[in-house]
């Protein structure tokens, strides 16, 4: 039923982009900073993720129902924003994070609710005072949020993130005898299921920001509540459920800040960025992103599915969980800047019939160079 209902609003949305091009997919798109893909293609993939949000609440424990409801309606603000911006109506990034800040602020209100912990020793006795609780999840729910949104650049990348961070929660939800969030993550997984079947490997239909920012926030809020209810449950090993989007995230804030750029500037020097670059330039050629650009799901899967698998192990390990996050955050920022050292030393491939998005030369730069 939830997987059926996201899969058929975005069928749906594919049916009448046919008839309403220009206000559902949007051919100014394909010239941003960030632009990854080489045709104009419907950015509302997040309708069918939120409707799919809502049609769990008919199938809700009944011991939840009205909390969750508050939070669905909550999230809905941020939805709303987020597709305000998917339809062209020019959304700045600062007022997409304001939306966020403010569905935050409604379920901390609506729930009576905040991060209860944070296993950092010291912090965790002044999170029970609000001035310092709320304003930490306020940090945590809008990062992970804006994380999702900024990872969602090539097809699959982002749906593969999120369910694999839902997935990861629910196990360790089950180990913590929670059986109330292995219920709304395996429902939140069918949902995203829909929606990724037409997004990969052809990329019928994008998240769009509406869709990022929500799974972003729902996986944060659903991480907080498996610490409120299950007190063994470590905040690093649910942190790393959500690892990519988060180290993403901070990589963006370091490269920016590197660049003396401004924090909110796209560029396209993401991972997933740099990746299926290098391999239309050193492997594949120009001309062939519509192989490049699912392949670099593929390459990434790994990388993406290992930090959530150590954190179902460690998920009452706070110590290991740390540590964890401390090996793959040095792995992560290590690797990227080594990978500019490899890439500049690879032969380049010869250029092959060039698609639109290469009429003009590009290479893989590196942070410092990138304006």
């Amino acid at each position: 039923m939830v997987a059926a209902s996201s899969f058929g609003v975005c069928a749906v949305i594919l049916i009448f982009v046919r008839f309403f091009p220009t206000h559902l997919a949007k051919d100014s798109q394909l010239s941003a900073v960030e632009a990854m893909h080489i045709r104009s293609t419907p950015r509302i993939g997040g309708v069918g993720i939120f409707i799919s949000l809502a049609a769990t609440l008919p199938f809700a424990p009944v011991a939840i129902s009205e909390p969750y409801r508050d939070f669905i309606m909550a999230t809905g603000v941020l939805f709303f924003v987020g597709l305000a911006e998917d339809l062209g109506l020019g959304v700045r990034p600062r007022w997409r994070l304001f939306a966020a800040v403010v569905s935050s602020l409604l379920v901390v209100l609506l729930l009576g609710v905040w991060m209860p912990r944070a296993g950092i020793p010291g912090l965790d006795a002044l999170m029970a005072f609000w001035w310092i609780g709320i304003p930490i999840t306020l940090l945590i729910t809008v990062g992970i949020a804006n994380g999702f949104n900024l990872i969602d650049g090539v097809n699959g990348l982002a749906a593969l993130t999120a369910i694999t961070a839902a997935a990861a929660q629910a196990m360790i939800a089950d180990a913590a005898d929670y059986s109330t969030m292995v219920h709304l993550t395996t429902m939140l997984i069918a949902g995203i299921f829909g929606f990724l079947i037409w997004n990969y490997p052809f990329g019928r239909i994008f998240l769009g920001d509406a869709g990022a920012y929500t799974l972003g926030f729902v996986l944060s809020w659903f991480a907080i509540s498996i610490m409120l209810n299950a007190p063994a449950a470590s905040p690093w090993a649910l942190l790393l459920t959500l690892f990519w989007p988060v180290a993403d995230t901070l990589l963006a804030i370091w490269r920016r800040m590197h660049r003396k750029a401004l924090t909110m500037a796209p560029d396209r020097l993401h991972v997933h960025q740099l990746v299926m670059r290098a391999l239309e330039i050193h492997v594949l050629g120009r001309g062939r992103r519509q192989i490049a650009n699912p392949l670099t799901t593929v390459i990434l899967a790994p990388f993406v599915i290992a930090p959530p698998t150590v954190g179902v192990l460690l998920w009452d390990n706070n110590q290991g969980a740390f540590l964890a996050v401390v090996t793959f955050a040095g792995v992560f920022f290590g690797s990227y800047i080594l990978s500019f050292v490899v890439l500049s030393r690879l032969p380049r491939v010869p250029h092959r019939s060039l698609g639109p998005q290469d009429s003009k030369p590009h290479a893989v730069t590196s942070p410092r160079s990138v304006q």
